[in-house]
């Protein structure tokens, strides 16, 4: 029976690497599609790759892993596929990788990550935002809205687009201080919770993700009996941070449009594939400003993995 079940895994195996090999464009990012972020990508380019009918295979290192992205980034190369998909959260640990696409012939579009870099590495262009300009976008609404000492909630620090975040909600708003953290909520909790008790000036959280960060900061802010004291705001989506964002127990959600991110690429690549066609120029897909207005209507597309 072992030998039965060790070829039945094995034929398994080499089935899904003969699909993948067979990959008509291929999507390699750093986000795991069971991020939640991430899973609104993935929904996205599955959306692209069944309108447009091509086959696409999403890739992605098991952790945060610039040397297991750039081998995913390898080993689609050598698959030649009719286009490649990558973030670029780390453009000197990536480059090498997205150069040799370029130079085998192969169209790379960029996503989420990597503006200031994709056009330099040879990628045709960028679908996403620019990180820093949403963060201070971030910081002048939170400055706006009375904040004078701010918490920027980083979960990734080394991700050069979550730094740019960051930077950015400190040129907008003022005085900020970063706080790192792993991308548990637990872990997340328990340290915003210890910043906001290490000093009560603190009157504005920026967190970079809405799940892993944004609500368990909202569930910190509350423990730490300072509601409607401290405004919390977040990158990104979620049906809960979205759900608080219209009760009023947090001030605004940065929606940046992520299922775009990933649809947007793998359509232009199937597009340009089949009739040669190309947008011109990048596409920014955010940064747009979800607030207490707009929330609840949002909520139920983000519960479906859309927005």
């Amino acid at each position: 029976m072992k030998w039965k079940l060790r070829a039945m895994l094995a034929a398994t195996a080499l089935a899904v690497s003969a699909a993948a090999a067979h990959a008509d464009i291929i999507v390699v990012t750093h986000g795991q599609a069971s991020d939640p972020f991430w899973s609104v990508v993935k929904n996205g380019v599955a959306e692209a790759g069944k309108d447009l009918g091509v086959k696409v295979d999403y890739r992605a290192p098991e952790t945060f892993d610039m040397v297991a992205m750039a081998q995913l980034i390898d080993a689609a190369v050598n698959q030649k596929p009719e286009g490649i998909v990558v973030s670029i959260p780390d453009g000197d640990a990536l480059g090498p990788s997205i150069q040799k696409a370029v130079a085998a012939g192969i169209p790379v579009i960029s996503m989420n990550s990597g503006s200031d870099v994709s056009k330099k590495l040879g990628a045709r262009l960028h679908v996403g935002q620019s990180e820093y300009d949403a963060g201070k976008a971030a910081g002048e609404k939170l400055k706006e809205m009375g904040g004078k000492k701010g918490l920027c909630v980083n979960q990734e620090v080394g991700n050069v687009a979550l730094d740019l975040r960051c930077k950015g909600f400190g040129d907008g708003f003022g005085a900020v201080t970063v706080l790192p953290t792993s991308a548990d909520p637990a872990d997340v909790k328990a340290k915003v919770n210890a910043a906001l008790a290490s000093d009560a000036a603190i009157d504005s959280v920026l967190t970079l993700n809405a799940s892993l960060a944004g609500e368990p900061s909202i569930a910190a802010v509350s423990e730490s009996g300072k509601d409607g004291k401290v405004n919390v705001a977040t990158f990104d989506l979620s049906a809960g941070f979205l759900q608080a964002v219209a009760d009023g127990k947090a001030a605004f959600a940065i929606d940046q449009q992520q299922f775009l991110q990933g649809y947007l690429p793998v359509a232009f690549l199937a597009l340009h594939s089949k009739y040669g066609l190309m947008p011109g120029g990048d596409v920014p897909s955010g940064p747009n400003l979800v607030t207490k207005d707009a929330a609840s209507k949002v909520v139920e597309l983000s519960a479906k993995g859309i927005r």
